[in-house]
């Protein structure tokens, strides 16, 4: 059974930390429906999704800006889940909740200062983990990481990435040997022995993916790459994310998913 954790949206998203792109106003009620649907999609996917409030609730306390991204706070594996430190340190407020959740189902480790790391910067093909050098993500972490992965059989192999926010903002996953790929934002040098699929030039950000499965979630915006996937015989299901788009989210940002 898969597990898909997303988070509310957080009526303060538009004071959401930003390293790439201009501020711009968000439509929050828009950004609720689309997330809405996004949840929808996930369970259509085969997914039983669990959805945490925003944030604490309490009075004065940080309302959580960002807190739907939740993909940022922990790497779940098979053996252990790893609790993230984020590179905003705004963020990290965030993960109590998100470590009560997975803690029920993993083991639970952590990075720990003065690394730092978000988990849209790791991906994850098989035993290969892919780790992006980022303005989030530091090289402490990424050798903290490889210590508490190594000796469960992973390679972590350290990326670099320019031009965008994390690792999975220019590469993701779509098939077991197959990856969606901008060029211009990182190195395919690391990636030997996958299948590469290069993102349609006109549309820089579209190499985010969610793979569930059979089915690739994507997002509506990018229909040029899009046709790729779907020539090489990938079901895609779109979703517009387009509110969430302008805090620098996507569609693997908003949830994290795993085998229960």
């Amino acid at each position: 059974m898969l597990r898909a954790l997303t988070r509310e949206i957080s009526p303060a998203i538009e004071r959401c930390e930003l390293t790439h792109l201009s501020r711009a106003a968000i439509d929050v009620a828009a950004a609720l429906r689309q997330h809405d649907n996004y949840e929808r999609c996930l369970a259509q996917a085969g997914c039983t999704v669990v959805r945490l409030p925003a944030g604490p609730g309490d009075p004065g306390e940080d309302e959580m800006p960002d807190s739907v991204f939740v993909e940022d706070i922990a790497v779940v594996f098979d053996e252990l889940a790893l609790m993230t430190r984020p590179g905003a340190a705004s963020r990290r407020v965030e993960t109590p909740a998100i470590a009560d959740f997975v803690g029920r189902y993993r083991l639970l480790r952590s990075i720990e200062a003065p690394g730092t790391m978000d988990g849209g910067d790791v991906l994850a093909a098989g035993k290969r983990v892919f780790a992006g050098r980022s303005t989030r993500t530091n090289d402490t972490a990424i050798d903290q990481m490889r210590r508490i992965l190594e000796p469960c059989g992973y390679t972590v192999t350290a990326v670099g990435v320019g031009g965008c926010l994390h690792l999975k903002s220019a590469v993701t996953a779509v098939g077991d040997d197959r990856l969606l790929i901008n060029r211009q934002w990182t190195s395919p040098d690391a990636f030997h022995g996958f299948e590469l699929i290069d993102v349609d030039p006109s549309e820089p950000f579209a190499a985010n993916a969610l793979r569930v499965g059979s089915i690739i979630i994507y997002p509506d915006a990018y229909p040029r790459t899009r046709e790729r996937l779907e020539r090489v015989g990938l079901d895609v299901r779109t979703v517009d994310l387009s509110e969430t788009a302008k805090a620098e989210g996507g569609v693997t940002c908003g949830s994290l998913i795993f085998a229960a």
